[in-house]
């Protein structure tokens, strides 16, 4: 039978035989493909430019399938390309860079061994990055993630490689990966290739280091010739201000900030009173004014608790430790949590190395030879004071092992229920970073308008889930949350900043009122 084609062309072909065709010679017939039928559809309705809906249903929902589509590294036109092709190869020649300079250092030859066979398996993930392999099983190294990690290759991501795998997974996979190579050793289990990097962000952040321990060395005290009408005003100016410096302490980030100057971060780290209105501008999706609403009543609870997931070790975690000690000086918590990493994590995130090398380098170290004495006794001063609030259990250092999985925190109530329940009996639970930002909205496509609420799914609507706040300088794709123009707002961004969105010019503070109280319920 012939075969039809359509087309709009108004012409029209038909083969009137079965595919026999008799050769003039009268030799045997032979069969040849049928020709093709092409009908004119002029007057048929147009083609419709039907999208898919988005966001996709709950049910429909899991990790190769975002509620908006994935950002993947295949994906050119997105920051997932340059990280997955560029950059991740880049940090882990660096890393590899780091642990040669180790070993050269070493002078024990089981050590020495040791650290060689970790250098060949970084050599292997290497070759698997770079030619893009399958994503293999992570190998059972004893941590508390292997069981959630190998699960969930399993059941989302048999086959995939590190370019057609969400971008997210498959970052987090890579420094799975790379924690492996010193995991399954003898005597490098806890190497740490980024800690040199860590290490040195603190030390470059001078100018900003003394501009805050000069100024809250000693206990904060509000005057007494002041009312109590303006010592409350105070005060939320003091939270709003400290409030943006933790915000802001993010901009010193190692290398992402790459349409900055010097002088522009040191502006960013400005804590001045009239900084505030030249930096509140650049926060895109702002809630700051709903957060103090939040916070300032949780002085009137007996256990008043706030929570940290904290984002970068150095400047960051010290503008962090800034600001939490204000919210226990001034009572506006009794408690504060704060949730690091089990092991190097994204180059800085903090550990409890980094943690602890912070507050002894404040109180113990000679990490600023330029320093006044003054400067280095305000330092010493915070940093004991800070030394003593974990001594008496108003601030805790907590690292449960979900942090570390390529789960996005869509899965947290269902992954990892302990820690959701743990998260609950909280007042607020500050989300700090750009990571950390993109696990809670599940980096996806979500348009800028899209409202925070939504973006993070069950972390706002689940049963019990706590009040949140997100601190996020923007570094990556995902941008959500802008109000009703996000869309209008991101649209002209696009056309006048190509690179606003990975350039840590702009940020968001976003506020989700999420449902405390209720009684957690799990499947």
């Amino acid at each position: 039978m012939a075969e039809a084609a359509l087309a709009t062309n108004g012409t029209k072909h038909i083969d009137n035989s079965d595919g026999a065709i008799a050769q003039a010679n009268g030799s045997p017939a032979t069969y040849s493909a049928p020709s093709r039928v092409t009908l004119h559809l002029g007057h048929l309705p147009s083609k419709k430019d039907i999208k898919a809906p988005w966001p996709r249903t709950p049910s429909r929902v899991d990790p190769n399938n975002p509620p908006w589509p994935a950002y993947r590294g295949y994906h050119e036109y997105s920051f997932a390309h340059a990280t997955m092709g560029v950059r991740l190869p880049t940090i882990l020649g660096k890393a590899i860079d780091d642990t040669s300079r180790t070993l050269n250092e070493q002078s024990a030859e089981d050590k020495i061994v040791d650290l060689v066979e970790s250098l060949e398996r970084m050599d292997t993930l290497m070759a698997d990055l770079s030619g893009n392999a399958k994503l293999r099983p992570i190998i059972d190294d004893g941590e508390g993630d292997v069981a959630l990690w190998n699960k969930e290759i399993a059941k989302y991501f048999q086959g995939k490689d590190f370019m057609n795998a969400p971008w997210l997974f498959a970052e987090a996979y890579k420094y799975r990966r790379l924690h492996e190579c010193f995991s399954v050793s003898k005597y490098w289990k806890d190497y740490d290739v980024f800690y040199r990097q860590k290490c040195d962000t603190f030390s470059r952040s001078t100018d900003a280091v003394f501009e805050l321990s000069m100024r809250f060395a000693e206990p904060f005290k509000q005057s007494e010739n002041m009312s109590d009408k303006e010592k409350a005003e105070n005060e939320r100016l003091m939270f709003l201000e400290l409030t943006q410096v933790c915000l802001w302490g993010n901009s010193t980030d190692l290398s992402l900030l790459i349409n900055m100057t010097e002088e522009q971060i040191k502006s960013l780290q400005s804590t001045g009173g009239d900084h505030l209105a030249a930096t509140e501008k650049n926060i895109l999706g702002n809630h700051l004014n709903q957060l103090w609403e939040t916070v300032k009543v949780l002085r009137e609870k007996t256990g008043g608790r706030i929570d940290f997931v904290l984002d970068n070790a150095g400047f960051e975690l010290y503008c962090d430790f800034v600001y939490a000690d204000f919210l226990i000086q001034t009572g506006l918590a009794k408690q504060i949590r704060f949730h690091g990493k089990r092991y190097p994590w994204f180059v800085s995130d903090v550990t409890r190395k980094d943690w602890d090398w912070l507050l002894n380098t404040m109180v113990y170290g000679h990490l600023f030879p330029k320093a006044s004495e003054a400067e280095r006794e305000s330092l010493r001063r915070l940093g004991a004071r800070w030394k003593q609030y974990e001594k008496d259990g108003r601030w805790q250092y907590e690292q449960h092992p979900f942090w570390c999985t390529g789960y996005t925190f869509w899965d947290l109530h269902s992954e990892a229920p302990d820690l959701f329940l743990h998260l609950s009996r909280s007042d607020l639970v500050y989300f700090k970073g750009d990571l950390n930002h993109r696990k809670l909205t599940y980096d996806c496509a979500a348009p800028a308008s899209v409202p925070f609420d939504i973006s993070i799914g069950p972390m706002a609507s689940a049963a019990g889930a706590p009040k949140i706040c997100s601190l996020r300088t923007i570094k990556s794709d995902v941008v959500v949350g802008l109000g009703d123009d996000g869309d209008a707002i991101a649209e002209r961004l696009d056309k006048e900043e190509p690179g606003w969105k990975i350039s840590g010019k702009y940020a968001v503070v976003l506020l989700s009122e999420g449902r405390p109280g209720e009684k957690v319920r799990f499947a």
